[in-house]
């Protein structure tokens, strides 16, 4: 039997909290430096007070050190390492390998020191059973793998690696590159993608021109992808040997958190309830829900589940890179400062509401006021037509059900009372936690009246603990004696606080010593050898231990452009399994028009700068280069 893991984002201690509430097995969060969303830092005290709110549902919480690290910031990650491994973290999601060699030292210096484990995040570009293998025997527990794979790809990559975790994206933004290997903000706005400063670069509008200037499209968002969402292939994926489902989304706030954690968390219940003899969840409880969730009124860009059946035409948004919420129906009859909808939706005061113009230009509006189905706007937006398709992007009356509480978890136990020699004792069992017994030492009395209601009101009394009474049982006519309800109270107490989850108790953490040879897994690493992100010392010699020769510089680190007047390959800034060719329908590979154009072609910004286009057929991949 798998243990299947729902993975939910935390931009801090709150969204963590009500993640776990509302079902997640586990959370991801960013300490205060080093992880991939820069606006999204945490205190370690935070994070520590995350893990313990976590573990007593049996729930993990995994702490981003993701970025690239620079020479002068080592000392400051061995200290943070040091940090989070006392605050209790359970795994650190790991880009740049210096760390892999602080935590060797580590554990060189003190064998006895409890060290998170190491998962490798997608920043790494884990698409393929090579570089997964490769990981495990470097010391890796968990594999993040590339958003791009299909559920082919990652059954292949758990059949040739079968004691690796794998872990998947199930919902939330698509970088249109692989990630880790996306260098355009870096080389246009100098801000890092590895080292969480992503400028979107692909959410901007460019121009699509031939080798002889012609526009083939002019200033859309030919980069931009829709947002995955792939509730309805869980079972899929743990088929193929996926055992985390990670929900994307660490710059997101608690109410989104909770719509999606619950969407998805009840649809993994659905598929265990179905196969218990396969998998269960990954922790401890069961959740009460107060609403039922709804992934269309969820930000989304509109969904697409990505390559995972294949490559798809309909997996980019042109129009807009901003969120366009639920079809809510069509535009019918405009009248002075109101309109009707065409459609079955309930609109309420202060919808956000938006359509695409004529212009292919996302406009957005509010409703100040409803009348069955017609809308009076705040200002009459200038470009509605009859006949538009009108989406909901905020959904006033779904918010408020947000904004109060949503969710209760509770572990369910049982418990018996009963008598001991000196006095009285109480046991708690229950599924995933350590059994526990504690015992009260006193005279015993013969009660003057009844005892069982009293002694199963006290008991019963759970409170804010995350533990709910399922069974009572009162043992060997424990309730023939008066025991006083501050007694019970107290035993009670000291029991709840002794209940550990049994996943607590974890084996010792076994590291590979081996050292496996580094490749090329893609050939582009041997054209471009930054793509191996190196930009410190210590991960110079993690690499140069594994048989790497001529390491370069990484691309945020190294002198990119030699002034010295020789030729030089041009940067390659995106490998990409999106398309144009295909999502425009010219690949006659896959049965599209013969193309008009000559290649090669050019992504265009507005300001004038290009990007040559390079179609890797044999690969099914688009790889987007910089000009000289």
């Amino acid at each position: 039997m798998r243990k299947l893991e729902l993975l939910a984002p935390a931009k801090n201690l709150a969204c963590g909290i009500a993640a776990i509430n509302h079902g997640a097995d586990a959370v991801y969060i960013g300490a205060d430096r080093f992880g991939a969303r820069v606006a999204a830092g945490n205190s370690v005290a935070d994070i520590e007070a995350l893990c313990c709110y976590a573990h007593r549902f049996g729930a993990k919480v995994y702490v981003t050190i993701n970025t690239i690290i620079y020479e002068e910031e080592l000392a400051a990650t061995r200290d943070i390492i040091c940090r989070l491994a006392a605050s209790g973290a359970d795994a650190l999601l790991v880009q740049d390998m210096a760390v892999v060699e602080i935590m060797n030292a580590l554990r060189r210096e003190n064998a006895d020191m409890k060290l998170p484990a190491l998962h490798a995040s997608t920043q790494t570009d884990n698409r393929t059973a090579e570089k997964v293998a490769w990981l495990k025997s470097t010391g890796f527990e968990r594999a993040v793998l590339a958003r791009e794979l299909s559920a082919a790809e990652i059954a292949e990559i758990h059949g040739r690696v079968p004691d690796m975790e794998l872990e998947v994206f199930v919902h939330g933004a698509l970088c249109v590159s692989y990630s880790g290997v996306c260098y355009a903000s870096q080389h246009c706005f100098h801000r890092s993608a590895n080292r969480g400063e992503c400028a979107q670069f692909c959410r901007m509008k460019f121009d699509l021109i031939d080798s002889d200037g012609r526009e083939i499209e002019h200033q859309r968002h030919l980069l931009s992808l829709k947002d995955m969402n792939r509730i309805d292939d869980l079972e899929l994926l743990a088929d193929a040997g996926a055992c985390s489902f990670k929900i994307e989304g660490r710059l997101k706030e608690a109410d989104y958190v909770k719509n999606v954690v619950s969407a998805y968390s009840k649809r993994l219940n659905e598929i265990i309830a179905r196969r218990p003899q396969d998998y269960r969840r990954a922790s401890l409880g069961k959740v009460e829900y107060a609403f039922e969730p709804d992934l269309k009124k969820t930000f989304n860009r509109g969904y697409t589940d990505y390559f995972l059946h294949g490559r798809q035409p309909d997996i980019y948004s042109p129009d807009t890179p901003k969120a366009l919420g639920e079809y809510v129906g069509r535009v019918k009859e405009l009248r002075n400062n109101s309109f009707n909808v065409a459609g079955t939706a309930v609109f309420s005061n202060g919808d956000g509401l938006c359509f695409i113009n004529d212009e292919h230009e996302l406009e957005g509006f509010r409703v100040n006021r409803v009348e069955g189905n017609r809308l009076f706007p705040l200002k009459m937006p200038a470009h509605l037509r009859s006949g538009f398709a009108l989406y909901r992007n905020n959904d006033e009356a779904f918010g408020k059900i947000l904004s109060q509480r949503t969710a209760v978890r509770k572990i369910p136990i049982s418990i018996a009372f009963g008598i001991t020699e000196n006095g009285f004792s109480l046991s708690v069992t229950g599924e995933g936690i350590v059994p526990v017994t504690k015992t009260l030492a006193m005279e015993k009395q013969k009660a003057l009246k009844p005892q069982r209601e009293n002694i199963l009101n006290q008991l019963g009394k759970l409170g804010n603990t995350p533990y709910e009474a399922q069974q009572i049982e009162i043992q060997e006519g424990a309730d023939k004696y008066f025991v006083p309800s501050s007694k019970l109270a107290e035993l009670r107490r000291a029991a709840m606080e002794s209940i550990v989850p049994a996943a607590d108790r974890q084996p010792l953490q076994v590291f590979s010593s081996a050292v496996s040879p580094v490749k090329y897994w893609q050939p582009e690493y041997e054209q471009h050898p930054y793509l191996f992100n190196v930009s410190n010392r210590l991960a110079g010699r993690f690499y140069a231990d594994r048989g790497m020769r001529g390491i370069a510089s990484a691309f945020e680190t190294s002198h990119l452009h030699d002034t010295s007047g020789a030729s030089r390959r041009p940067d390659l800034l995106m490998q990409c399994r999106h398309c144009l060719r295909f999502s425009l329908g010219y690949c006659v590979k896959h049965g599209g028009k013969k193309p008009f154009w000559r290649e090669p072609l050019y992504l265009r910004l507005a300001d004038g700068r290009r990007f040559r286009l390079q179609f890797n057929c044999k690969e099914c991949q688009m790889n987007l280069y910089a000009e000289n």
